[in-house]
């Protein structure tokens, strides 16, 4: 069987610079509108992974993605909002992307090709089997991101994927694969169009129903969101107020005592 890059395919629209202003946004509004039922063919591959990360994460273990341009870039971005909004340690859920951190403001010339680089960046974390690593790529052949999953199954890590294309090689390497096909993109090849956004929205499933199982989120609530400006202490006072009836005033003291949602909640029903 000839594996193919459905992401890379000729697109039906052909001579995009002839297309107005509004043809161009109602067709790449058609294409996006896409993305949701394709992550829904892969919710039962998603809820086959998530069990496992709660279960490490309990264990004291740690979440790891990997990946390359705008896949690496989308993992940064995930892990790098976990601790404001769920209260948890900055090295719980990290983001690593080939070519380090420059290459999340600018391209970094093949980095994405190293098949050694993967395992290195994530060994100077100190990864052990306790953790979990989450490859992500669009077309499933990066080499970055397929050397690191194929060294973690060799050290006894558990390995879970998101790409774009079905039985690519990334899918084949991964114990936890998740594959949402969203087919061709508006400008051919352009995986941070459909395919970015079919992995923004599972890495949103993945960590925000893995804080919900570890007890990060009380009713819809953020009550463990870190206070770090004055809008979000504005929401812990009003979540406050909703929770235990109390005035504006009252319930702001109990946020600027005990330092969050949870803990003012917790400690004026005692």
């Amino acid at each position: 069987m000839t594996f193919t890059k459905t992401t890379e395919q000729s697109s039906k629209y052909e001579h995009l610079e002839k297309m107005s202003v509004h043809e161009l946004l109602s067709n790449i509004n058609q294409e996006d509108k896409t993305v949701p039922y394709a992550v829904e063919k892969a919710l039962p591959q998603i809820e086959a992974l998530i069990p496992q990360i709660v279960s490490k994460l309990k264990l004291g273990g740690r979440l790891f993605y990997i990946g390359a341009g705008t896949s690496g870039r989308l993992g940064v971005v995930d892990a790098s909002e976990c601790p404001p909004t769920f209260g948890v340690p900055f090295d719980l859920v990290n983001g690593i992307i080939a070519g380090g951190d420059t290459a999340i403001r600018r391209a970094v010339e093949n980095a994405e090709d190293s098949t050694t680089n993967a395992w290195i960046d994530l060994q100077s974390h100190n990864i052990d089997s306790n953790d979990v690593v989450i490859g992500i790529a669009a077309s499933g052949t990066t080499p970055y991101v397929i050397s690191g999953l194929e060294a973690c199954n060799q050290n006894n890590i558990i390995t879970g994927c998101i790409t774009c294309n079905a039985g690519s090689p990334l899918a084949l390497t991964a114990q936890f694969p998740i594959e949402v096909v969203v087919g061709p993109e508006f400008v051919t090849g352009s995986s941070r169009m459909k395919a970015g956004t079919a992995q923004k929205l599972v890495l949103n499933m993945i960590s925000t129903a893995s804080m919900i199982q570890l007890g990060k989120v009380r009713g819809n609530k953020m009550v463990d969101m870190q206070l770090s400006n004055i809008k979000l202490v504005d929401r812990g006072v009003k979540m406050i107020m909703d929770e235990i009836s109390v005035s504006y005033e009252e319930a702001s003291e109990l946020l600027k005592k005990y330092g969050s949602v949870r803990n003012a909640v917790d400690n004026y029903k005692k």
